[in-house]
Order: C-alpha cells, then structure tokens, then sequence
C-alpha cells in the first residue's frame, strides 16, 4: 500500500490533532490543477497524540469535509506519523527480483522491526545499485505496527471512503516540497533546506538535502498555545480565542503582550531544532534557506523574525503558489489554508504515480 503508484486519483487526506483536510490534485507537478479542498475541525478528545481513539467520530468529521468539498473520488491516500514507523535502507544482492525479493526483505526486517511480524504492517521499494558494492542494492523498508494503520482505515471507512495508500508523513512532505522548488534556490538541488512545518500541537523541522529528506524531529509545540494565551490574557472560552486569532479584533496591547512573545518562541524552536541538526549530522553545514509552513506561517512578519535572528533566509512556504486553483476549491479557502496542507498535498501528489 505504501510505494504502489496510482494511476486513478487519489484524495490527499491529512488527519490531524486541530483539523481534517483533504484535496484532489490533478494534471502534472509542473501544470498542477486544486480540484476541489475542505477543511473540517477534529472533534475533541477523538485524537490522542496522533493515535485516534474515536474512529466513529473522525469519519463523521471526514464526511462532512467531503460533502462540503462535493468529491466525486472515493480512494484516499492517508499518512502515519513519522515516530509511528520504522524506516530502514537494507542491502541485498541486485540478482534477486520479484518473489524472491520479497522473501528475503521479510528475512531482513524481521532483524530490525522490534514487533512479532504479525504486528506489523511493511512495504519496500528498490532504490537502485549500492554505492559501496555494485553486487548489491539498496532496499528502503518501511514498518508500523498494525494497529497504527487499523485506526486510520477505520475512520475513513466510517466515512465511506477507501484507504488506497497508507504513506508515512515524512515521504508526504518530501513529495509536497516538490511543488516549493521554486521558492528554493536552483530547484533546492546541492543546497540543504529546512521547513518547519509548525501544526496545532506539534511541530516538525525537516531537512532536504538535494529534495531527499535528510533529517526529521517533531516534537511539541504549535499555534494552540497562542490560541491558549489568548484565552487566558483576555478571558474569552478556547473557541472563541481561537476566532479572534484568526479574524482579529483583539485589544491594542495583543500586539506586543501576546503575540510577539509567541513569535520569540517560535524563533527559539527554529533556533534549537538547527542546533539538534548540526549535532546530529556533524560535518554538514548549516541549511541555506528555510521556508516556515502551517498556519503559524501567516502570522505576519514572523519569516523576517526568524531570519533576523537565526541568520538564515527565510520564507514561508506555499505549496499552492504555482498551482492553479478550482472555483470550488477557492470558495472553500484553499488559499488561506495552503501554509497548512504540506501532507494534505503530498498525498494527493500520490495520484500522478
């Protein structure tokens, strides 16, 4: 289910902690087309830290977004998280092919996945002759317990869809920087280039090294808890807080008080992820360019904070900047929400095989 092209589209579905998306993309990377889009609050308590307890719930979530993004498409690709899989490049000899491929790469995993193979979901794809032996290749293996699948395709059967691609958030990312190439210097080929990709609760800074991504971490931090500090400075009930950090309307010293506050914190994780890179991959230099994505990155002003005071050009990142854009899917705000549908499009980007 995972490296299996499709040649029949496939909807980009992004189930997240805050928000449902899901987009259709067609044509091709260079003359991409935004079918159709729609956006659905998360019911509360029905994600736990990236695990759905409340499959029932998130697929009502789920066809409520497809009914207000009138899909004609039933076939969905979907994601796990990247701490909920295990990916490993293996080396086998070039000879194998077909069934006897596949029986040596079950061989191998069952040496690096630390579940009982009956756990366990897995897939690979062949990524060509190794470099330190011509004999052999490199085999990328990519597992996940089952049940981190299970609960994913449960919510969007309750949805009456069907889960054609389980991908892993990483590689859908990694695909939907494709179509921010041209905000990178030379296509991002010879250049390292981060993207923080800051949700919700969780954020996720990523490097791409020659548009392969070379390093990834998430961990906690995200626009709730500018929503929270609203809430608490002004007295107002989280939903309400949360419509007032998207509408304004917010007293004079929100400005200064409370949102500027959040964007030195923001530029701290940024700060601190490049550190945790450059400790990891000793010998790298630091990236050349780094594009801020998730609804974070329409704060205004925040990429020339982050800039300023990390030292490294900034933008924010629009995987829709070169794409054009269905009347239906302008009339559901695609293009307010485009900072936040990096998984959502590379997904979808599953559809162009």
């Amino acid at each position: 289910m995972l490296f299996s092209s499709r040649s029949q589209p496939v909807i980009g579905l992004d189930i997240a902690t805050s928000s449902i998306k899901l987009i259709e993309l067609s044509g091709t990377l260079q003359n991409c087309r935004a079918e159709c889009y729609a956006a659905e609050a998360t019911p509360p308590n029905s994600i736990n830290e990236k695990t759905i307890v409340d499959p029932a719930a998130v697929g009502e979530a789920i066809r409520r977004a497809v009914k207000r993004a009138n899909i004609s498409t039933r076939e969905v690709a979907i994601a796990i998280s990247g701490d909920a899989a295990i990916t490993k490049v293996i080396q086998l000899p070039k000879v194998l092919t077909g069934n006897q491929l596949e029986q040596q790469v079950e061989v191998q995993a069952d040496q690096y996945i630390p579940f009982p193979m009956e756990e366990v979901s897995y897939d690979f794809e062949e990524l060509g002759p190794s470099k330190n032996d011509p004999d052999m290749q490199d085999v990328l293996l990519v597992a996940t317990r089952t049940e981190n699948v299970d609960q994913r395709r449960a919510a969007v059967e309750a949805a009456g869809l069907i889960p054609r691609v389980v991908d892993v958030e990483p590689f859908a990312l990694e695909a939907a920087c494709q179509l921010m190439m041209h905000q990178m210097p030379d296509g991002g080929m010879g250049h390292l280039i981060a993207i923080v990709d800051f949700g919700a609760s969780n954020t996720t800074f990523s490097v791409l090294r020659d548009m392969r991504v070379n390093y990834t971490r998430d961990f906690s931090f995200g626009g709730q808890q500018l929503t929270e500090e609203i809430m608490r400075t002004y007295g107002l009930s989280l939903e309400d807080a949360g419509r007032a950090k998207k509408e304004g309307g917010l007293p004079s010293n929100y400005g200064p008080e409370v949102l500027e506050p959040f964007i030195d914190d923001m530029t701290q994780q940024v700060s601190r992820s490049l550190q945790f890179f450059l400790a990891s991959v000793g010998g790298l230099a630091q990236p050349d360019q780094i594009l801020v994505c998730g609804g974070c990155a329409n704060i205004p002003g925040v990429a020339d904070v982050i800039s300023s005071k990390v030292g490294i050009p900034t933008e924010i990142g629009d995987p829709l900047g070169q794409v054009k854009i269905s009347s239906r899917a302008k009339g559901q705000g695609v293009r307010k929400d485009s900072t936040a549908l990096l998984t959502a499009c590379g997904l979808a980007l599953r559809s162009f095989g």
